[in-house]
This record gives structure tokens, C-alpha cells and sequence, in this order.
């Protein structure tokens, strides 16, 4: 499938999986899908399965987004917890849209706790609570970490010897069989243009190399790499030291350029775990360096491009860097934010560059390198090794320290679903291009009034300034207003730009504060003979619980016929 067949398909309003072989250009379709969103008046939730994959993408973690944080299980009172908190529920009944970036590092036990509060909060039973979800990333690269010894692995364990491991992987779960995305699988290739390279990482893919690969690779050992080449290592231990020592060796004076923060302390130290920058740059004439960002506005360097530091800018100060292909660049400050709704929750600024003698595979994932030298004998885990020996861009770009079995081997799981995946992807791609081009126009459209978007395309800038804060209470006092002149819950709902969820909590507020009686919402009430089913329901819940009216226990009794909402709306009447 091409880029512009997957952008077709994300615009309307589908649930979809946008994974291909690393260059094949997801990042790129997704921040298209994402330009085209708010363009028409819609703000995506952006988030990653790790920060700084949510630092590349200017999101969040899903596990901050959705509020599980470090969880590894939720239980009813978690749900609750997170269902009352405010900041919680703003972030995720406000969007339309999903997106999960990295989704092949996120388990299957998280996914599902993501759909839970998702439906949860949303007061939707539909998967993720009736978000259109899009789910980015490629199944051979980096897995999920396991934690042995859990406390739910090992009950598995001792308690159901005789039943199947749970799964690993996010196309495993409860959740992703409920949300039953469209597959979207590219298939053009932007970063490896050298064919037996290609053709190499390819047999590496599909499990299928052989010892023509393996004298392919032997081609390219060297037990030490040319001058200019980075080094990727699965240990943080051997990065850390290498760096250290090769900038200790070099003449001349230290530089160090520090970081610059604006917003909350929390969101701030969520975007510095992620930035791949650090915190205090330090830095000699000499310096092996690394670009750690796309330049958005100019395009003179994009995250991944190396080169060395030449001299520091008179004036400024700022390091000036020639990279490999002999440009000269000021690297300047730049700017990763956390943005959410359009407006900048956090931010901070440094200058765009990490040392470049060594970094880890897992950093490098999604950077795309001329060259770069690699040990891939402590390679432990699936998958490492084939995210290393795909950031070259060519097979001369590549230079080997070693090699272990495992640095070939892919996940046997994944091979088979990345068979399925294709065969899915390729029927998407045939039942669309059957598709009339006024007909796609008009399921793009569709999607785009049902989100609450514009059909025409508006100015978007992010507001780098805070939204001014209501004084307290004047939020529920424009309720208030609105329930003066008996407008109904959607109507209300439309009004003040909320969900009619959050009216119907503002409704339960200002009774229980007195500041409206049931009187005054007489009107609200729902149909006397749904009205009936539902009383019926829950005060016989209520009888069973100590007078609690839990809304799950009566949506599991009444049906798909009631909302949660409605169920939440004719409680307030008991």
C-alpha cells in the first residue's frame, strides 16, 4: 500500500494499524493524517508507548495520556480513580481520535487497560469508547519489556499450569480483536536504496536468510569503525563510557549549553526523559556529534544526521557543525514541546545535538544513519539487531564489530502475523480503490461532521500561551444559565464545546450543591418507559450493594439500548 492509499483510509474516520518496513515513510503518513486533522478543526490525542518516541511525535506516553501510569493491572477502584479525575477525563473525552505511536513496544495487558479506561471514562462500551484509534508501528522492531516474576505472571504460573501464556504482543489482546483495525502496510521503501541490502534485511524480515546473507555480512566486519562512524551498542554501559572517554581525549576547552524548561515540573521531566539530547550538552571542537531533530522550518539536518563540531559561532556561542556531507550548520536551540487540545502544556529548549561516538539501539530507533559501527554479539532480546542493521542506509554504510544468533532472529509470533497482515492490507487497499472518488470524498466528509470538525480547511498554530483560567465555578455557572432556559443535555453540550457527558456531571454538581433543585431539571428527565427500565435497574443494584448505583453493573443488565449516559442521567432522579 502507498502513503497516499493509507492517508485516504485514515480520513475516514476508520480504525486502522499503519505499520511497513522501517522507511517506509509511517512517521511521515501519520503527521500528514495529523496536519490534515487540524486543518479541519480537529485535535488528535498524540501518544507513544515510550517517551521518547512521544518526544519524537510531540505527544505524550499512552500510559500518562490514559492515566494507568506504571500499573501493570486496574482494578474497579483504579477505574473509579481515574474516571474522577479531572485532567483525566478532559484529555480523553476531548478528542476524536487515538493515535498509539511505537505500538510494538506497548504489551497486550496495556492495550487492554487503555481500552478499559477508555470506555470507562468515555461512558461508551465500544472499543476505546467509540475513539477512532490509530495504531503506528513495526512488530520486528523493538518488543515489549518483560518483567519476569510478575506477580500475575507467576500466578499463571503456579495456578493454571495447563493454560496458554498470556500474550506479549498488542496484536494479542481482548482490545485489538474488539477494535478490529484496517490494516494499512507500506510498502514503498525512503531510506534503504541499495537492492542487496534491501534484499538482505528483507530475508532478515521474514525469517527466511541463509548463508549467502551471513557472507554478505562478513564482507562488511571490521573489529574497529572509520573515522566519523558511530557506534550502536544494546548496553547503555558501553555507550556512556565511550562517549565519555573519546571527549575526554580531545584538546581544547569544554563547552556546556543547558536546557531551558517552561510549564509544570512533571510534564517537564517527561519530555527531558524523552529528548535525546541531555540536559547539560557538553561539548569540544572535535566533538563527534548527532542532530537529535528534524529542522522543521529550513531542512538543513533531520534526527540521525552526524557530523562533528568545527568551532563555536562568535556572539552566540552555539556550536558550529559540518556535518558528512560537508554543510556547515549553527546549531541553535530548538524547541520539543508537549502539546494537547492545540495549546502547549510544556516545552523545552536545547540545542538540538547528543554526542555521537556511541548511542544504544533502542535511541536510535527511528533515525536513519549513512553509517555506523555495531557489536551485535550481546544482542539479547528479538529484533535488536535487525532495528540496528536498519538505520544504515546502505550495505557500505554498515561496519561489524560481531554478530550472535540472536541478531538475526525475529520473533516466530510475528512472522506469523505479519503474513496476515499483508493479506489484510492488500484487501483494504483493493476495496478502496474500488471505491468512486465522489463516494471516498464523501465518507471523508462524513467522518469530519461526525468528529465535530469543519469541512473547510482553517489556520492551525499551536497556542503557546496557557488558556485563561475560569474563575471557580464559573464553568458549572454556564451550565446553570443553560438549564435556566431548559435546553436540553446535546444541546447543551454543543453550547459550551463539552461532552454530554461532562453536562450531565455538571448537572449532578450543581444539585448536590443546592444550586439547582429537581425542580428545576424536571424537564431533563428521561422517557417515563425508559425511565422505568432503568429506575427498575438500578435500585435493585442498589438493594444488592448497600444503596451504591454503580453505572457498569446497570449498563451490564439493561443492555446496548442504554447509554451510559442515560444510565448516569436517570440516577440523578433517584
Amino acid at each position: 500500500m502507498t502513503q497516499d492509499e493509507a492517508l485516504a483510509i485514515l480520513k475516514t474516520g476508520a480504525s486502522a494499524f499503519l505499520t511497513g518496513e522501517p522507511g517506509a515513510g509511517k512517521t511521515y503518513t501519520i503527521n500528514r493524517f495529523v496536519e490534515y486533522l487540524r486543518r479541519h478543526g480537529l485535535e488528535p490525542a498524540i501518544t507513544a508507548s515510550t517517551g521518547i518516541a512521544a518526544t519524537h511525535i510531540g505527544g505524550m506516553t499512552i500510559h500518562s495520556w490514559s492515566g494507568i501510569g506504571i500499573k501493570r493491572d486496574l482494578s474497579a477502584y483504579d477505574l473509579d480513580a481515574i474516571s474522577q479525575n479531572k485532567n483525566a477525563v478532559k484529555r480523553i473525552t476531548a478528542p476524536a481520535v487515538l493515535i498509539i505511536d511505537e505500538i510494538s513496544m506497548l504489551s497486550a495487558a496495556t492495550l487492554s487497560m487503555v481500552d478499559a479506561v477508555c470506555r470507562e471514562v468515555r461512558r461508551d462500551a465500544r472499543p476505546f469508547g467509540g475513539l477512532t484509534v490509530v495504531l503506528v508501528g513495526d512488530f520486528f522492531q523493538l518488543p515489549p519489556v518483560e518483567t519476569k516474576g510478575s506477580e500475575q505472571r507467576a500466578a499463571q504460573e503456579i495456578v493454571y499450569d495447563d493454560a496458554p501464556p498470556a500474550p506479549r504482543f498488542a496484536f494479542g489482546s481482548a482490545a485489538w480483536d474488539a477494535l478490529d483495525p484496517l490494516i494499512c502496510y507500506l510498502t514503498e521503501q525512503h531510506r534503504q536504496s541499495d537492492e542487496p541490502f534491501l534484499e538482505f534485511l528483507n530475508a532478515v524480515r521474514s525469517g527466511t536468510h541463509g548463508e549467502q546473507h551471513l557472507a554478505l555480512l562478513r564482507t562488511r566486519y571490521a573489529s574497529r569503525p572509520a573515522p566519523g562512524v558511530t557506534q550502536l551498542y544494546s548496553r547503555n554501559a558501553n555507550v556512556d563510557a565511550l562517549n565519555d572517554r573519546a571527549l575526554g581525549a580531545l584538546a581544547g576547552d569544554r563547552r556546556a549549553f543547558s536546557m531551558t524548561s517552561a510549564g509544570p515540573a512533571n510534564l517537564v521531566a517527561a519530555l527531558v526523559r524523552g529528548c535525546l539530547s541531555p540536559e547539560t550538552l557538553v561539548l569540544k571542537e572535535g566533538a563527534r556529534v548527532m542532530f537529535t531533530k528534524n529542522d522543521a522550518a529550513m531542512h538543513r539536518y533531520a534526527n540521525g544526521t552526524l557530523g562533528e563540531v568545527a568551532g563555536f559561532a562568535d556572539g552566540s556561542g552555539y556550536p558550529i557543525v559540518r556535518t558528512h556531507d560537508g554543510a556547515t550548520i549553527v546549531a541553535e536551540p530548538d524547541e520539543w514541546r508537549l502539546e494537547e487540545g492545540g495549546r502547549v502544556l510544556a516545552s523545552i529548549r536545547q540545542v538540538p545535538l547528543r554526542l555521537a561516538w556511541a548511542m544504544t539501539v533502542h535511541k536510535s530507533q527511528g533515525m536513519s544513519l549513512d553509517a555506523a559501527h555495531m557489536d551485535l554479539s550481546d544482542v539479547f532480546e528479538y529484533g535488536q539487531g535487525y532495528v540496528a542493521l536498519s538505520r544504515v542506509r546502505s550495505l557500505e554504510g554498515l561496519s561489524l564489530a560481531g554478530l550472535n544468533k540472536r541478531a538475526l532472529e525475529v520473533h516466530p509470533e510475528i512472522l506469523a502475523a505479519d503474513a496476515a497482515f499483508r493479506e489484510r492490507s492488500d484487501a483494504a487497499a483493493e476495496q478502496f480503490a474500488a471505491l468512486d472518488p465522489a463516494e471516498l470524498a464523501t465518507l471523508h466528509e462524513n467522518f469530519l461532521r461526525a468528529a465535530g470538525g469543519s469541512l473547510k480547511e482553517i489556520a492551525y498554530a499551536p497556542s503557546a500561551e496557557p488558556r485563561p483560567k475560569q474563575k471557580p465555578g464559573a464553568t458549572f455557572d454556564a451550565t446553570r444559565a443553560l438549564i435556566n432556559e431548559q435546553r436540553g443535555i446535546a444541546e447543551m453540550a454543543k453550547a459550551r464545546g463539552l461532552t454530554e457527558g461532562t453536562i450531565i456531571g455538571h448537572v449532578e454538581k450543581l444539585l448536590g450543591e443546592g444550586k439547582i433543585t429537581r425542580a428545576d431539571i424536571e424537564y431533563l428527565k428521561p422517557e417515563a418507559k425508559r425511565f422505568g427500565k432503568m429506575k427498575t435497574a438500578l435500585e435493585g443494584i442498589a438493594k444488592s450493594r448497600g444503596g451504591e448505583m454503580p453505572l457498569g453493573a446497570a449498563k451490564s443488565k439493561l443492555g446496548s439500548s442504554y447509554s451510559f449516559d442515560d444510565i448516569r442521567l436517570a440516577r440523578i432522579f433517584l
